[in-house]
């Protein structure tokens, strides 16, 4: 074969074709870039814990002292809802108890009032007619100030008929300094009236529920009793402000 004069002439060599090891070699860089990857990965995630450890450990103890701390929160809460209940329990034991006991004086200042009355209803005395006023009768009651009175009128007299006629209660007292009277009207709803109606053939009770008024300091009761009739009588008398029944 002739040569062309002036053509550089080059030489060619036959290779063979292996496609497996192309793709094993792209098998082995896939390879080496996931293992770099994941190299890198787990060196950061390494370098990244390394202040972690002493944080979680604290995160966790102090998970621990917060349930403690939530047990002993609801242990304290069940505690003082137990006292409440109890004292709750207690006062109202307390108040019924109180309640009881009130009553229990009230009824018996009305029994001692109503035996002395009685004796004295038996037993006149001489030949004594006309009016006798009893002891004012006093039970403080739960509310300062607030009083159950009674007062009893009786009439003196071997035959006894019925009579009418008229009671005046009147409180004297101090306010401010100042010397004050007050009806029994004016303090008692169980009294409409200045004078009391009066109409029995041997005694009247006269009671019921007296409020002193803010600053008003009793000191005297006076009481006045009139009957009218055929045999009109008077009967006056002045007790100091009695100690109540409490």
């Amino acid at each position: 074969m002739s040569a062309v004069k002036g053509s550089k002439q080059y030489s060619m060599k036959v290779v063979p074709r292996r496609p497996g090891r192309t793709l094993l070699l792209i098998l082995l860089i896939v390879v080496l870039l996931a293992a770099g990857a994941v190299g890198g990965y787990l060196y950061g995630y390494w370098v990244g814990m390394g202040g972690k450890p002493f944080a979680l450990g604290q995160r966790d103890t102090l998970k621990v002292q917060l349930q403690d701390s939530r047990a002993e929160a609801e242990q304290l809460r069940q505690q003082v809802a137990n006292l409440t209940l109890s004292s709750e329990v207690d006062r109202q034991a307390n108040n019924s108890v109180r309640k009881e006991v009130i009553e229990l004086r009230e009824e018996i200042a009305s029994l001692e009032a109503d035996i002395s009355f009685y004796r004295g209803l038996m037993a006149p005395g001489d030949d004594s007619k006309g009016l006798k006023l009893g002891e004012v009768q006093l039970v403080a009651r739960a509310e300062p100030g607030h009083y159950n009175y009674k007062i009893v009128v009786q009439q003196l007299a071997t035959q006894h008929s019925v009579i009418s006629g008229e009671l005046n209660i009147t409180l004297v007292g101090r306010r401010d300094g100042e010397l004050e009277r007050l009806g029994l009207y004016q303090v008692s709803d169980a009294v409409d009236a200045e004078d009391i109606k009066l109409r029995f053939k041997y005694f009247q009770n006269v009671e019921g529920e007296l409020s002193l008024p803010e600053g008003f300091t009793p000191e005297k009761i006076e009481l006045v009793a009139r009957s009218t009739g055929k045999n009109a009588a008077e009967a006056s008398k002045t007790f100091n402000w009695p100690e109540p029944n409490e």
